[in-house]
């Protein structure tokens, strides 16, 4: 049963009823799976991106896309089916939310956290390592760390882990001091 005072969001909402569909079918690794390629095949397709926030396509068109993306890539029917129900509903715009939403659950499921980790330059082999142990000790749980590289950070770390945001980057720190001197 979807506990709605956690999932209030659109994305939120359709990620417990995916959630709670791929538990009944025992497919949640295999759900979580094909969540996940997608996610990287929107980051790296600019074409996906803009087929699913573009105003300008239909739902049909939106589903005709994401499940020949999906039966292309092998996805399954659960996630399929799940694709075409929400290009149908035309929530497709919704479907970054959704994935994040459904590994934070899957994620407290495994009771682990799962963490955004920003920073200027890739993280070593150690310094990820690094980080793991960090939020490890502050969390008190095991950290499921996803990475992403942002020059425009210059320098430092951000760390999200669910709706808190830990920030010790250069970029921002520059930022408040420019704000502090034009208070001055």
């Amino acid at each position: 049963m979807a506990d709605d005072s956690r999932t209030s969001n659109v994305g939120g909402r359709y990620a417990q009823a995916l959630f709670d569909l791929a538990n009944d079918e025992n497919k949640i690794a295999a759900v979580e799976a094909d969540l996940r390629s997608l996610k990287a095949m929107m980051a790296d397709s600019r074409d996906l991106r803009v087929l699913l926030s573009s105003p300008a396509f239909t739902a049909q068109d939106k589903a005709k896309g994401l499940l020949a993306v999906a039966r292309k890539a092998g996805f399954d029917p659960t996630t399929i089916k799940f694709l075409g129900l929400i290009s149908a509903n035309g929530r497709a715009s919704a479907l970054s939310s959704v994935i994040s939403a459904f590994q934070a659950l899957s994620a407290e499921r495994r009771g682990v956290v799962s963490a955004h980790v920003t920073t200027a330059l890739p993280l070593t082999p150690a310094q990820a390592a690094g980080v793991a142990a960090a939020l490890r000790q502050a969390l008190g749980k095991d950290p499921e760390i996803e990475t992403q590289v942002d020059p425009s950070i210059l320098g430092g770390i951000k760390v999200r882990v669910g709706s808190r945001l830990f920030d010790a980057s250069l970029g921002t720190k520059l930022d408040s001091l420019k704000f502090a001197l034009k208070r001055a």
